[in-house]
């Protein structure tokens, strides 16, 4: 893909990674040019973070060379590697809650006067990164745990661009992005490929990768399957390469529809879930909706308009709601998660954020499994281990967790296995309501094609979800209806044939449905 004559910025040949038995990297190739983004494409455990991992200095290869502006490096920490003019952007935030934006962007390497950190310059210097980085409505001085997740991203892309990069990796930086600021952080790139970065960029969101990447490779099992110019394969092909096998329909066939003479509502049993006038702070206003077993009920419209929190009010999580909440009819009060799960209410959440709210990263994939359901398989306080196992065991069959080991750390597992156990965990209480908060955000199209179809089946043995996503393709293909949410009010309910994209984007922007949407430069 080289020009003759041109000498690449970036190559890196024949590396290899591999942690205990199993192969991350396998003899790994990738050539990055100036002024150009390269796409990584793959499913999760294909080896991309890892290739980026060693590219960044955070983890040493087996074996393999790199060359960076016409010589050799091998880098022994980040520290070096960003000293060097790479840095990298990751999925899972480095920022630490408590102190402010300007001090999580400068907190290596602040500006400092009589030995003392300047904190007038430092201001102003991150006000400058985050202004760059499209984020300048963001307060420097706020702290951080006080943004929502997607701002905090975007705080990170600023503390990477900070360090003055030559080289910009993003791993999967804008899966927890709303689509404003997505379409920020496209203009942003764009803007730093005119001006000689190299851009590395992993995203599984097939639309970003075509409205932004110059060329793409695919790694498949930790091998370079190939690379070439974006646009020249179709995304059928892509797909293809990135899963070793003819690419199917993603989503799996949904019910058929009741005769058009059977309302809507007239079901044979009672809802199990229903909501009326559910209201917290200023965020939910007046919710009210129903939810029959079998049914999966989608959550749409515009990032933050308290889909997130409705899930955590349902769960018990959010103090003071005003409201009521029924279950199979009967009034409960729902003051906790260990209400929400206890056996007469059967829920359970899958939070959006798997690092943090879901999982324990340093402990086992056993452990982590066992957490929500210890009442299970214990007797007395004492955990029965072969029940314990046997347990685990069907939940790693059920949803194909890859894992070299149950007693490896749930951490050394790629994100699509992560979100499996977050999900398997939850299912081992057999939950009669299952609510779900984006949980296909980072997820491979492998992965995200054999959770639609779990969640498909769930729906068909009974069980009542709840699917709050910010894809919009999910929504469609996942759900029998939408509730799509504005400025906390349900504003729009759509069934059947009725939840197509147009229809979803007109209610977010709180237009009448049907009606031509304009242009808002809001990339879907």
């Amino acid at each position: 893909m080289l020009q003759d004559g041109e000498q690449p910025f970036f190559q890196m040949s024949g590396v290899s990674k591999s942690y205990g038995g199993a192969v991350a990297l396998d003899h790994a190739e990738l050539t990055v040019r100036r002024g150009r983004i390269h796409a990584i494409l793959g499913e999760n455990g294909a080896g991309k973070s890892t290739l980026l991992k060693v590219m960044s200095g955070v983890v040493q290869p087996d074996e393999g060379t790199m060359h960076f502006d016409g010589r050799e490096v091998s880098f022994a920490s980040p520290a070096e590697a960003n000293a060097a003019g790479i840095v990298c952007v990751y999925q899972e935030l480095s920022l630490i809650p408590d102190l402010s934006v300007a001090d999580n962007i400068y907190a290596a390497n602040p500006p400092r006067r009589f030995g003392m950190i300047d904190r007038r310059t430092q201001r102003r210097q991150a006000e400058e990164a985050l202004a760059r980085a499209g984020a300048a409505d963001i307060n420097p001085l706020a702290k951080v745990r006080a943004l929502p997740l997607s701002r905090q991203q975007m705080v990170e892309l600023a503390k990477g661009l900070a360090h003055a990069p030559r080289i910009l990796i993003l791993d999967e930086a804008t899966s927890a992005l709303t689509a404003a600021d997505v379409a920020r952080v496209i203009e942003v790139l764009k803007r730093l490929r005119e001006e000689g970065l190299a851009l590395l960029f992993i995203s599984h969101r097939m639309h970003e990768v075509k409205a932004l990447a110059d060329e793409c490779t695919v790694y498949r099992n930790g091998r370079h399957v190939m690379s070439f110019e974006a646009g020249t394969r179709s995304d059928n092909e892509v797909v293809e390469m990135m899963i070793g096998r003819k690419y199917q329909h993603v989503f799996p066939a949904k019910p058929a529809a009741k005769p058009a003479e059977q309302p809507a509502d007239a079901r044979s049993t009672a809802p199990v879930l229903a909501c009326h006038d559910l209201a917290w702070s200023d965020t939910l206003r007046g919710i009210s909706f129903s939810l029959q077993p079998g049914e999966i009920l989608g959550l749409g419209g515009l990032d933050g308009q308290g889909q997130r929190e409705l899930l955590l009010a349902l769960f018990g999580v959010l103090r003071g709601c005003a409201g009521k909440i029924e279950i199979n009819g009967k009034a409960v009060s729902i003051g906790s998660p260990t209400a929400a799960r206890a056996n007469e209410i059967g829920m359970a959440l899958i939070p959006e954020d798997r690092k943090t709210e879901g999982l324990m990263l340093p402990m086992s994939v056993r452990e982590n499994l066992s957490f929500a359901a210890l009442d299970r398989m214990s007797t007395a306080g004492i955990i029965d281990r072969d029940r314990q196992q046997s347990l685990v065991e069907q939940m790693m069959e059920l949803l194909a967790i890859k894992s070299f080991s149950v007693d490896a750390p749930v951490g050394s597992l790629s994100g699509g296995n992560q979100q499996k156990v977050v999900i398997a965990k939850w299912l081992m209480r057999k939950p009669r309501i299952l609510l779900l908060s984006d949980p296909m955000r980072g997820i491979d199209v492998g992965t995200k094609q054999e959770l639609y179809q779990l969640l498909r089946r769930l729906a068909d043995e009974g069980a009542a979800i709840v699917f709050y996503s910010t894809d919009y393709d999910e929504l469609i293909g996942c759900c029998d209806r939408v509730l799509v949410l504005y400025e906390g009010r349900i504003k729009k309910e759509l069934v059947g044939s009725a939840i197509t994209e147009q229809n979803l984007i007109a209610s977010a922007l709180d237009l009448p449905v049907g009606q031509i949407v304009p242009s808002t430069g809001v990339a879907l």
